[in-house]
């Protein structure tokens, strides 16, 4: 098995790669069979959209102090752990948001595409779901939508659900709603198309989020899930990632 050993600065993730590539060996990631990432949720996010658009399974080490998407790290019996772990198919978010100025940008979001009021203002935003209105106007600091991955990250600290993998569904989660008073946000099919738009966007402007790539001065935002980007993410069998994802929802 060709491994590809990728670590994040900090000084536990290079110490580490040093001695796993001693153990190991070293192979250009595109030439290799899996990729190993050293690291946090933060540097693993930043693997997945360099390599999301090719077919080379991801397998992750814990060296950060957040890790939801990682494996507890241990150097001994790696290749083994490998071959016997569970794949969790990972399907990212398109964005397409068109600015005030009439620009359109598209980018990819593996955990969640936000909204986010850029002033003091509250924000006002429209909400459509496959071209239907279902809010006239969502009055807070903004709206996002979560993958089932992403749902456990910003989507759970806005209160929002966490949402078991394979469950071919999204999290649409207001951000400090303030009306309508009650909504507190709402489960959708992964295949439904979301679209926001910004009211008012010259005195309440907004900016989009996907994942870390941002678009200020929006007025409208369209998502839907990217079905055909499949990112391969390897999780040991006795901790895996689903079994996180519903452990969260208990602790």
């Amino acid at each position: 098995m060709k491994l590809a050993f990728l670590a994040s600065e900090t000084p536990k993730s290079q110490q580490s790669l040093k001695s796993l590539v001693q153990m190991y060996g070293q192979h250009e990631p595109l030439a290799a069979d899996v990729m190993v990432v050293l690291g946090g949720d933060g540097f693993m996010l930043q693997c997945l959209h360099q390599y999301m658009h090719h077919t080379i399974p991801v397998f992750g080490l814990r060296r950060g102090t957040v890790g939801f998407l990682m494996n507890d790290y241990a150097e001994e019996d790696l290749l083994s752990r490998i071959a016997a772990a569970q794949e969790t198919v990972l399907h990212p978010l398109t964005m397409q948001a068109t600015a005030v100025d009439g620009q359109v940008s598209e980018s990819l979001a593996i955990n969640e595409v936000s909204l986010l009021r850029q002033t003091k203002q509250s924000a006002h935003i429209a909400i459509k779901i496959n071209g239907q209105t279902k809010i006239d106007t969502l009055v807070g600091d903004g709206v996002m939508v979560a993958t089932p991955a992403g749902s456990t990250a910003y989507n759970l600290s806005a209160h929002g659900p966490v949402i078991p993998l394979g469950s071919e569904i999204l999290a649409l989660t207001p951000i400090s709603p303030f009306r309508p008073r009650r909504w507190r946000g709402a489960i959708i099919p992964s295949h439904a198309e979301v679209t926001f738009e910004v009211l008012s966007h010259e005195k309440r402007p907004v900016s989009a989020t996907a994942d870390n790539t941002e678009i200020r001065d929006v007025k409208r935002v369209v998502i839907k899930e990217a079905k055909q980007i499949k990112i391969s993410a390897l999780y040991d069998a006795k901790h895996n990632l689903e079994d996180r994802i519903i452990n969260e929802q208990f602790s």
